[in-house]
């Protein structure tokens, strides 16, 4: 945290402190004070006090006990997952999906959204994901559950100016669309980024990355992309557009890719090119009732396993892919590589062993045996769990200061209404390069 003053207050070092606690608990818990105090460095009357502070407010729980060296048992301390609720939304190129999450990321509610982003308009979509959202918040609130914020993970770029949040997704149309009055018509604080680092931040903290301190989680769907993680920390570039690597050249001059330009990753192995292979190698192909059903690419894995045309061409999107993940190994020498997204878990674990094969010939020897290629842990709604973490994240690293959101005029009785174990509260009105709270 920048302090304009250069000295850290006590309300500085409190928030300090307990985004430490907090942090740890939630990506290690449940653990004894004394454990907790090894690992933040922090001493043991502030573990005491920061503790007991978090259990007052409900946002710490005890998870039993455990025997200790000759002592008394020990108290094991975890983030409550019962103190609230977070909604991820995944707004992909094809479908809406809303999935409303506990504290422990344990799904306690879900809704398609009934709309397809390419086919209407960025305010008609957002409308449908206000509905949406509301009528999911009601039901969290007949079974006891406070929503605390939404993450939206986005097809495309994610930034800020004129004091607002912006999204330039021109793969599903939109330009330039403010997502600002979502948070105001819910009343909630809204965090959003791109679905591939969102998915990054999933599989970093709690998935097949976790641990890692150099990692790229590749989302390979519709689109293909990637989230890039040095020391621990997401990769962005200037303008938060960092890493388009779906729109990185492999083949030159090759196949058009939709955004324009040519021979790039997109072209050969997201999931228009993969449909378009289908239909020219399998003979019993049909065409789809429904052109964005996900269903066909199973089909395809089928054919490849009995038909040569198939297989040879399933080979090839190995390759293409191969290639692209070799690129990035030279580029940033991760630790890990790990694929996500609808394709990547039906298709990866069938293609792992020639990727891998396909990198070791074309990285660099060196760091192509040093780095791990796996499927990520998450499946196909990964990208719905790692918008939600977007609200996670800063609940922790803000210490578990919950930012309120004035609504709009016609919704302002719902203001302050927190319900049980409601925390500390908080009418910040910072703004992360991304990412926007108490809008």
């Amino acid at each position: 945290m920048a302090l304009t003053s250069g000295k850290a207050t006590v309300r500085d070092l409190r928030r300090i402190n307990r985004a430490a606690v907090l942090q740890r608990l939630f990506q290690d818990g449940p653990l004894n004070r004394l454990v907790l105090a090894q690992l933040t460095g922090l001493s043991s009357g502030s573990i005491t006090n920061v503790s007991a502070a978090l259990l007052e407010e409900g946002l710490v729980s005890e998870a039993g006990q455990e025997e200790s060296d000759g002592g008394r048992p020990r108290a094991l301390l975890q983030v409550n997952p019962d103190f609230g609720a977070v909604v991820g939304v995944e707004l992909g190129e094809t479908r809406v999906r809303v999935d409303a999450f506990d504290l422990g990321l344990q799904v306690v509610g879900a809704e398609d959204v009934p709309v397809h982003p390419q086919q209407h308009s960025p305010d008609v979509t957002l409308g449908h994901v206000v509905q949406v959202v509301d009528k999911l918040r009601q039901r969290l609130a007949d079974e006891g559950r406070r929503l605390l914020g939404i993450g939206m993970a986005v097809p495309g770029i994610v930034g800020r100016h004129d004091d607002q949040l912006w999204v330039h997704a021109p793969n599903i149309g939109w330009h330039d669309v403010a997502l600002d009055p979502v948070a105001e018509r819910l009343g909630l604080p809204l965090f959003a980024d791109n679905g591939a680092k969102a998915l990054g931040q999933a599989e970093m903290w709690l998935g097949a990355a976790k641990g890692c301190r150099h990692a790229a989680v590749l989302l390979w769907g519709t689109g293909v992309g990637a989230a890039i993680f040095t020391k621990g920390a997401l990769y962005e570039g200037a303008t938060s557009s960092a890493v388009e690597w779906g729109h990185t050249a492999i083949v030159a001059g090759g196949k058009p890719c939709r955004c324009g330009a040519a021979g790039c990753i997109e072209a050969y192995v997201g999931g228009r090119a993969l449909l378009a292979e289908w239909y020219r190698t399998d003979p019993a192909a049909t065409p789809l009732a429904d052109p964005d059903s996900e269903d066909w690419l199973d089909r395809f894995i089928g054919a490849g396993r009995s038909n040569v045309l198939s297989s040879a061409s399933i080979d090839s999107v190995a390759v293409f892919f191969g290639v692209g993940v070799a690129n990035l190994v030279n580029l940033f020498n991760p630790e890990k590589v790990v694929i996500g997204g609808w394709v990547g878990v039906k298709l990866a674990p069938v293609l792992l062993d020639r990727i891998r094969q396909v990198v070791d010939s074309q990285a660099l020897d060196y760091t192509a045996s040093r780095v791990g290629i796996e499927v990520g842990r998450f499946g196909a709604d990964a990208v719905a769990l790692g918008a939600s973490m977007l609200v996670v994240d800063d609940i922790l690293s803000s210490g578990g200061m919950i930012r309120a959101v004035a609504p709009m005029r016609r919704h302002r009785s719902q203001t302050g209404q927190t319900g049980r174990g409601t925390g500390a509260l908080s009418r910040r009105s910072s703004v992360r390069k991304g990412r926007v709270g108490g809008l």
